[in-house]
């Protein structure tokens, strides 16, 4: 016995052919290695990146701020609206069935002339219907596959706020912890300083030092005091910028007393510039913008198309609520809806969809370079700090050994006061750049992490089936 198909299971089939957008081909060539990699470069571990910092308290920080941060609960928060268009987006693709009861009573009213005669009407009835709209053009498959491209890009972008997050609360973090350090150079230098003032007025009450001299040095120690509110400032600063990141008051915010000499920046490989496109979440989401766009253009061009519209209803009927499921009847319909005139509206919806296509092909193309741009720019950050490291750690050592005999020989006598002040000046900068290129390493590896997407690896969204 041959198979019998009805029309509405051959639409169904023939609609159920209909598959996801395809990756879209930007055309932007990737370079086949960096300018500025880094020729020492450790292999990357299954560590997540923030706890290669060797600080317990940033992996603290860092999910507190995954839990409580209130821009990652809103992205969260789209990502479920997204979810929830595209089961809206993908429920036209099956029959909508709907099932009614009806009950209703009917009466004449003032008949004078039958007061007493029953003139009501009982009616009683149920029915099933189902309809459908034929895919043929697949209008309605590609507006599905555009909602979910679309919830594909909102869960990128969540990756993206929440790498985002965690690099600022890492940059925060570091420069909390780079401010105090600066301050307690800063306190050191200012005691120097007073020290040195001390001198300077001894020798100056015995007639061995002038009244420039101790003026001199007393304007150097109003100077340090005053850098003392500055450093103190900037690390409130970072704290109040920490709190609202952890999505919590500053008051509520308590750092320990880690030294900022103790943390350290990790060795990265950047692999090759190929595997950016699967590493970074704000590529995977302009790739799935593109996508989705590509989809609305194959929604625009359906709807110039005409409709076919299948239905089919089963119901029942009676004046009796006993008998309303005894008289059963059927119904089959068909439709057909053409756009005849609509004043140009459906053509330049079709337009402005392939506008719009072609605006995020450019932006995906740009989000492509631009994120080699950042890696190349981290890379080359990376390269120049660890060089003027090597040179600062010499002046540092050679700065605080010309402040030590300065200091020694002006108490002999045989050294003006002119280059006292000078090494001192040359070793308070030179401590306070040390802190600066050390914070500058740190904020580097950090910027190269989040250029390289953080670890993030790109995942497929939901399928059309699982929608």
């Amino acid at each position: 016995m041959k198979p019998r198909f009805s029309l509405l299971t051959i639409c169904l089939l023939l609609n159920a052919c209909g598959g996801p957008a395809p990756r879209p081909d930007d055309g932007t060539p990737s370079p086949a290695h960096w300018q500025f990699e880094t020729r020492h470069s450790a292999r990357q571990t299954s560590t997540l990146w923030w706890q290669r910092f060797g600080s317990p308290e940033l992996d603290r920080l860092i999910e507190q701020a995954r839990v409580d941060s209130h821009d990652l609960a809103a992205a969260l928060a789209r990502v479920r609206q997204a979810q929830a268009t595209a089961v809206i987006a993908g429920a036209p693709l099956l029959p909508q069935v709907t099932l009614g009861l009806n009950g209703s009573r009917s009466q004449l009213l003032n008949n004078r002339d039958n007061a007493d005669s029953d003139n009501s009407s009982k009616s009683y009835g149920a029915n099933l219907s189902a309809s459908y709209e034929v895919d043929f053009w697949g209008g309605v498959a590609a507006a599905r596959d555009s909602a979910v491209q679309s919830l594909r890009a909102s869960e990128y972008d969540r990756a993206t706020v929440e790498l985002t997050l965690l690099g600022g609360v890492a940059d925060q973090y570091a420069r909390t912890l780079s401010a105090r350090e600066q301050e307690a150079i800063a306190g050191l230098n200012l005691s120097n300083a007073r020290r040195v003032l001390e001198l300077v007025r001894t020798r100056y009450d015995s007639g061995s030092a002038t009244a420039l001299e101790l003026a001199q040095q007393k304007s150097l120690v109003a100077s340090q005091e005053r850098q003392l509110p500055l450093v103190r400032q900037q690390a409130g600063e970072s704290l109040i910028t920490l709190a609202a990141l952890l999505g919590q008051p500053v008051q509520s915010l308590r750092i320990g007393a880690q030294p900022f000499s103790s943390l350290s920046w990790p060795s990265i490989d950047a692999g090759v510039p190929s595997e950016l496109l699967r590493r970074r979440p704000d590529i995977a989401r302009a790739e799935a913008q593109l996508a989705a766009a590509q989809a609305d253009v194959e929604v625009a061009r359906a709807a110039l198309l005409p409709k076919l519209t299948l239905g089919a209803g089963l119901g029942s009927e009676s004046t009796r609520a006993a008998d309303a499921l005894r008289t059963p009847f059927y119904t089959l319909s068909a439709g057909l809806l053409a756009p005849v005139f609509n004043n140009g509206r459906l053509r330049a919806e079709r337009d402005r969809a392939t506008a719009r296509q072609e605006e995020l092909l450019e932006s995906y193309r740009g989000a492509i370079v631009n994120g080699f741009a950042d890696v190349e720019k981290a890379l080359n950050s990376i390269s120049g700090l660890d060089q003027q490291r090597r040179w600062q750690d010499e002046e540092l050592k050679q700065a605080q050994r010309a402040f030590e005999i300065a200091q020694s020989r002006y108490q002999a006598g045989a050294e003006d006061l002119l280059t006292v002040l000078e090494t001192q000046r040359t070793l308070y900068a030179a401590q306070d750049q040390n802190v600066q290129l050390r914070l500058s390493r740190v904020q580097a590896s950090i910027a190269l992490y989040k250029a390289l997407g953080g670890g993030w690896q790109t995942q497929e969204g939901r399928s059309a089936k699982e929608i």
